[in-house]
């Protein structure tokens, strides 16, 4: 929506512009937080963002040859979690999908993560699943405590198959090596003894059917609920009031670096759209190899598109641009904590999502935590109400006045919901 056109559209109270949120940034964490205020608590909000569109790096839409690709490289949805997928139903259909990648390696793509597939191809053998059981045995090389990215993988399949797989895909993608990472980084990615090659084994695997953006159109659909783009928060603040705040952006651009910049790791993507029906055996790519960039996506394996041409992105791991990967090493995770307590003493102010927590989190993790703050945040004034009137119970006691006062006063707190009526029904329309 145009800023000017929002202008006009915005809530009068009292004769004041006036939103009882403001949320900073439109992915998922400051959408769905908005899009239950709305909802559920019959809030007013604007959300802003710096970027021209809403979903954040999830924003997906059709290139000029009307193939749907993902402008920040592939995200496929998966959780265990069936309130979260529950939750992102009433705003998608969902077309089933069960992710895979093969990794080119010594001249051959073969199955990541590894599994009985792929050591029998890359080493030419015919093993059973107990007989590559007893395979990882021999090659691993324990270790009595894991501490890097490193010893994750050679404790469980030896040093030849993580320098093949995982050490150079790694360091290009962190410009370190896994020596120097933390183990969290490599412990998201098993290892398997039979021939599953599903890339993730959630209980529930899926693509919106009509896209990312689609989906987040539907979900900030409200007429509680403004969006700006192509804004800096700075930039209204001051001039359009409200009441508290949703922060979804770096924490420590927040705080204004006082602390200094927090690490991150960022990603060139080079999108081609190729005159053939399909270009690669797989939905991506990775190259664990010389190759500058770490893997390649084919968008029309995820989407379920027909389309005779296909489209492709190529992702080039670098040091500055948007912010994607935190960077998981000790002395950033102090700096981190600076600014937590920074952001956990900033009153009005709600720091939610990947940037504003400094973690690498996958979508619905991303979700759950921002349904988890909306309600923490719409049952905190309950909280406060109880907190207050047992304060004044205790005053009230110790004068030896009304002694049955408090009783009564919990029971009519009892029938104030979340928020803030009586009559125990939520605020959605």
């Amino acid at each position: 929506m145009p800023n000017a056109q929002l202008l006009i559209t915005l809530p009068k109270i009292r004769g004041v512009l006036m939103f009882d949120y403001l949320i900073v940034g439109a992915g998922f964490a400051g959408s769905v937080i908005a899009e239950r205020l709305a909802n559920e608590a019959g809030k007013t909000v604007l959300i802003i963002d710096t970027r021209n569109h809403i979903g954040g790096n999830a924003y997906d839409h059709y290139d000029n040859h009307g193939i749907l690709v993902h402008k920040y490289g592939p995200h496929i949805f998966h959780t265990n979690s069936r309130p979260v997928f529950e939750y992102l139903s009433r705003f998608t259909e969902w077309r089933p999908y069960e992710h895979r990648v093969l990794a080119s390696v010594d001249g051959q793509l073969l199955p990541i993560p590894i599994n009985l597939n792929t050591v029998n191809q890359l080493y030419g053998l015919n093993l059973t699943s107990f007989e590559v059981e007893d395979f990882f045995a021999k090659v691993a090389e324990p270790k009595d405590y894991i501490r890097t990215s490193e010893d994750v993988v050679v404790s469980k399949v030896g040093r030849e198959l993580y320098e093949k797989f995982f050490r150079n895909y790694t360091r290009k993608q962190w410009a370190m090596d896994p020596s120097e990472l933390d183990k969290s980084v490599i412990a998201r990615v098993p290892t398997r003894t039979n021939r599953d090659d599903r890339y993730f084994t959630d209980t529930y695997q899926a693509m919106p059917l009509h896209g990312y953006t689609r989906m987040f159109e539907k979900m900030l659909d409200h007429p509680n609920i403004k969006v700006m783009l192509n804004t800096d928060y700075r930039e209204i603040e001051g001039f359009i009031p409200y009441g508290e705040m949703i922060y979804t952006g770096p924490v420590d651009s927040y705080f204004n670096y006082c602390y200094g910049k927090l690490p991150y790791r960022s990603l060139e993507f080079k999108h081609e759209t190729l005159n053939v029906p399909v270009h690669q055996a797989a939905p991506v790519v990775n190259y664990p190899n010389e190759h500058l960039y770490t893997r390649c996506t084919e968008f029309k394996y995820l989407t379920g598109q027909e389309h005779l041409k296909t489209s492709i992105v190529y992702e080039y791991p670098q040091a500055e641009g948007d912010p994607y990967y935190p960077v998981p090493r000790p002395e950033n995770a102090e700096i981190y904590k600076k600014y937590k307590a920074l952001a956990d003493a900033t009153p009005g102010v709600s720091f939610v999502g990947r940037l504003a927590t400094y973690r690498y989190y996958n979508m619905d993790q991303v979700v759950a935590q921002a349904l988890t703050t909306y309600t923490q945040i719409t049952t905190k004034p309950v909280i406060e109400l109880v907190e207050n009137l047992n304060g004044s119970a205790s005053k009230l006691s110790s004068s030896n006045e009304v002694t049955d006062r408090p009783a009564a006063a919990s029971l009519e707190v009892s029938a104030v919901n979340a928020n803030g009526n009586g009559n125990g029904k939520s605020g959605s329309k």
